[in-house]
């Protein structure tokens, strides 16, 4: 399958070039985009599976253009620079960046990168979305014991017995625990 590239390059000869090494490696530059663009109208029409920056140094403004392009219409990102200060690639870190090369790009290691690059970025939306999950779970088990502790302490229960009400309460109505446990906890909020 061709990958699809937007190409960030404000030098136009440069752009040139680098778009012929990204094509011999078996890319299709879709857009070539150079500097004051707005960024993110681009990803979002052009809508390329991935995002190549060829720069001499990032500044402040693009880090937050592929801030919010990261955020909003998420794609792998990989930036080659001449020079990279330590401030910048945390930046760019903190952003979610697929892959920060210093040194420029070199075109022996262009398919590489960009593979190594695109590998990161599915493995960190893999992790996010496996967090995600995990904190939706923790939430749902706190709710449901604060429910059990409501009922321990209203009605006198013991703990299984708390338990045991809500899980049948939850499958009379066809709910999940969790959901029957964030209304016991409201009506009680109501009740207080």
């Amino acid at each position: 399958m061709t990958r699809r590239v937007l190409l960030i390059d404000p030098v136009p000869d440069r752009a040139e070039r680098v778009g012929c090494v990204l094509e011999r490696e078996g890319f299709r530059v879709v857009a070539r985009v150079g500097e004051g663009a707005d960024l993110h109208e681009r990803v979002t029409r052009v809508d390329p599976d991935i995002v190549i920056v060829d720069l001499d140094s990032p500044d402040d403004d693009l880090i937050e253009a592929l801030q919010k392009i990261n955020a909003e219409t998420p794609r792998p990102i990989v930036l080659f620079a001449a020079a990279g200060d330590p401030e910048t690639i945390r930046a760019a870190v903190r952003i979610g960046m697929s892959a920060y090369v210093v040194d420029g790009l070199r075109p022996e290691r262009v398919g590489v990168v960009v593979e190594v690059g695109i590998a990161r970025f599915r493995e960190f939306r893999r992790l996010r979305a496996e967090l995600v999950r995990a904190q939706a779970s923790l939430q749902e088990r706190k709710i449901v014991e604060r429910a059990k502790g409501l009922l321990m302490q209203r009605q006198g229960l013991d703990e299984d017995t708390a338990y045991r009400t809500l899980r049948k309460m939850a499958m009379d109505r066809g709910m999940k625990l969790a959901d029957l446990a964030r209304r016991v906890v409201e009506m009680a909020n109501l009740l207080d």
